[in-house]
């Protein structure tokens, strides 16, 4: 017996993930990894963490924290978190600040939003692979948004989008180290996407997982900073900002926050009680007193570390890699883009690196909404220690010469 004939079909979209089955690959001692986009765990403030678990559970707030929460999140995490996006140039309140199961959970539940059958999604071509995971499920259609320009006019995404039977709902993007290319847009550029998103009169979805960490360079303002600094504040913006403390304290907790509109917020609670009720209690207290305590020193842990590694894998990569290949020079984040000769294939390239190298990295085309990019691949830093460097580096370079 099989239901699978009883599936919707929407199920037919859900494709698994090259990367989780990448990640499979890390229990392999031998294998030198460069495919998990995932922090360093060494680096985890494991004894802040615990020692705030001990407390919660030790006081007076062993029961809120076993106990059932709103769905909008434990408020004294969402005050320190609407004043951490008041630093970033967001005035706010708790009222703007969403908790989610982390970040992933925030673009599945914006998906389901904003998404009917059809209609159109803008996103970067490439873009974060999750991202297109989770919209997936809602049968949109994908059309490129274009950062540097291009003869895509707001009539012609409309009328684009008309012909498959729907609208165009937003623009996603990653502005600031962006998974998979490690790209950042300067002002201008968000100035362009915030223009082009008021003449479509379409959200966008500002996906912030990696902004913390930057390692050179001046910070550029959220695009929600700047699309409040237009719109005259927060709840007359039409960006949505996603965060996450995945990258800077735990993945594993699994908290993340979506920052934005009141009408929006007050839509997304309505599906946290019909999907989850509320993220885990416990991990939200947990957290809000471990990123009140050691947030600002465990981002600059961090960025002592990384910036290291990124250094010591854009050395090796201008070492050793062959005539004919380029690469992006990231500025902060997890990631370095590769852009192999025309009808070169990552994929091919990628069985024959595990096979004969050992080596192992995410070819390109899994972050392209139309599998195109096969001569493309990403490269992450943040768990290549000297012998990933000094060793995976020369072998895949010994590959791609041939």
């Amino acid at each position: 017996m099989t239901l699978l004939n009883l599936l919707a079909s929407r199920s037919s979209r859900m494709k698994a993930s090259e990367i989780r089955e990448l990640l499979k690959l890390l229990d392999q001692p031998d294998i030198i990894s460069f495919a998990g986009g995932i922090p360093d765990p060494s680096l985890f403030p494991a004894e802040a963490i615990g020692e705030a678990y001990q407390a919660v559970l030790g006081g007076a707030e062993a029961g809120a924290a076993l106990q059932y929460q709103v769905s909008e999140g434990y408020l004294p995490l969402r005050k320190w978190l609407a004043g951490y996006m008041g630093t970033l140039g967001v005035a706010c309140d708790e009222g703007n600040i969403f908790i989610t199961s982390g970040s992933q959970q925030a673009l599945d539940y914006l998906g389901k939003l904003f998404l009917s059958p059809g209609d159109t999604a803008l996103v970067t071509w490439p873009t974060y692979l999750g991202a297109l995971q989770a919209f997936n499920a809602y049968e949109p259609r994908y059309d490129r948004l274009n950062i540097a320009g291009g003869n895509m006019t707001p009539e012609a995404y409309r009328a684009a989008a008309a012909a498959n039977g729907g609208k165009v709902k937003f623009a996603y993007l990653v502005p600031d180290f962006a998974n998979p290319t490690g790209n950042t847009l300067d002002a201008a550029q968000r100035a362009a996407v915030l223009d082009l998103a008021g003449e479509l009169d379409i959200a966008v979805i500002e996906d912030a997982a990696y902004r913390a960490l930057r390692y050179d360079g001046e910070a550029v303002p959220p695009m929600l900073a700047l699309d409040c600094a237009r719109s005259g504040g927060i709840d007359k913006a039409r960006t949505l900002y996603c965060g996450s403390f995945s990258k800077i304290l735990s993945p594993g907790m699994r908290v993340g926050w979506v920052c934005a509109p009141r009408h929006v917020v007050e839509k997304l609670v309505l599906m946290k009680q019909a999907s989850d009720l509320h993220s885990p209690s416990i991990n939200q207290m947990v957290m809000h007193r471990v990123a009140e305590t050691i947030f600002d020193g465990q981002v600059e842990k961090l960025i002592g570390a990384y910036r290291g590694r990124r250094d010591a894998l854009l050395g090796a990569l201008e070492a050793d890699m062959p005539k004919g290949i380029s690469w992006s020079r990231p500025d902060g984040g997890m990631f370095v883009w590769l852009t192999l000769p025309e009808g070169a294939d990552a994929t091919e390239l990628l069985a024959r690196s595990v096979k004969e190298a050992r080596v192992a990295f995410v070819p390109g085309n899994a972050f392209h909404a139309d599998g195109t990019g096969r001569n493309t691949l990403r490269m992450s830093f943040t768990l290549a220690n000297d012998r990933a460097v000094n060793e995976g580096v020369p072998r895949l370079a010994k590959l791609l010469r041939g």
